[in-house]
């Protein structure tokens, strides 16, 4: 069974550490043999696009289904200022970026390490912050960039190409798909969530949304690790509302997972455990057509969140 997993936690951790963003900066890192902080002067002006983010594996998914998406687009105005692509305000928005000791440096929110810059490319390793300090060996992430320029007139491509998911990938998520769809306990998240519509007009279904903004660093991963769903159900026997998880098989049959709320006695979690169940068996699967989640065009059994509310009057 899959963990509950927060988008920033789970290696997309780009950043611990808060600060203010234009007032007091961090303190730069300091080491033995100490080295010049990084310039950034060579590729000022130059907008660079992320076109992959892997560990050090190569592969961008992790057993549980994450995948690390590759979504910065960056433009260094200055040794002390970067230029960032917001998705959801459809705009560049200006950082402060603060230089640490050699190659490390920090903005948005987030500690990078220069691993290879060039006016075509770049290469950034991920580093964790604890509290004030920050460990340089890295989490093992790496990101890579290419210049616009280098995309359009030398590759002759564009990031929806280049972002593709590479064969390694592919194979690791067959792989994962073929365990899974043997047993659905060891489902992980779909790429693309599972599908439920609604065969009665008493029946309303209604999936979450994740919101990118710069707390999650525009990322919507939650959408796919954690896919949640509102059911509302009028005319129904009684008053009832129900919060657990189910399984989805890649025949789109569902199975009860676990209750999403805690207990406080076994009685009442028995109850709990029996009524819900029932919800799903005489509810979810009579007026539901459901759709199981695909990951990379193979379809496979996945675990979503639902939240069942029944009323008795219409």
């Amino acid at each position: 069974m899959k963990p509950i997993i927060k988008l920033s936690g789970l290696i997309l951790i780009l950043s611990i550490n808060f600060f203010n963003q234009g007032c007091k900066q961090p303190s730069v890192v300091k080491h033995d043999g100490e080295k010049d902080r990084i310039s950034f002067k060579p590729i000022f002006g130059s907008t660079y696009t992320e076109i992959s983010r892997r560990t050090a594996n190569g592969l961008s998914f992790n057993n549980y289904g994450y995948q690390l998406e590759p979504q910065w687009q960056m433009n260094f105005v200055s040794d002390d200022s970067v230029s960032i692509y917001s998705p959801t305000k459809g705009r560049f928005i200006n950082f402060p970026l603060t230089r640490g000791y050699d190659s490390v440096f920090n903005t948005a929110r987030t500690w990078l390490k220069v691993k290879k810059m060039n006016k075509d490319s770049l290469r950034l390793e991920v580093l964790e912050a604890y509290g004030d300090s920050v460990d340089t060996k890295g989490v093992r992430v790496f990101m890579t960039f290419y210049n616009n320029d280098y995309i359009k007139n030398t590759l002759h491509s564009d990031t929806g190409v280049l972002r593709r998911p590479s064969r390694k990938d592919s194979l690791y998520v067959r792989s994962l798909s073929t365990v899974a769809n043997k047993d659905y306990k060891k489902a992980f998240s779909a790429r693309e969530p599972v599908v439920f519509t609604s065969k009665s007009p008493n029946v309303k279904v209604k999936k979450w949304i994740t919101e990118g903004d710069m707390l999650n660093h525009f990322s919507t991963s939650d959408d796919y690790m954690n896919p949640t769903y509102d059911i509302a159900i009028s005319k129904a026997y009684a008053n009832f509302y129900y919060s657990f998880t189910v399984f989805v098989t890649v025949d789109g049959q569902m199975y009860y997972g676990k209750p999403l709320i805690p207990f406080f006695n076994q009685s009442f979690k028995d109850n709990y455990l029996r009524l819900s169940h029932s919800v799903m068996d005489s509810y979810l699967k009579y007026y539901l057509q459901v759709i199981p989640g695909k990951t990379l065009g193979m379809p496979h059994a996945s675990e979503v969140n639902v939240h069942v509310e029944g009323k008795t009057g219409i």
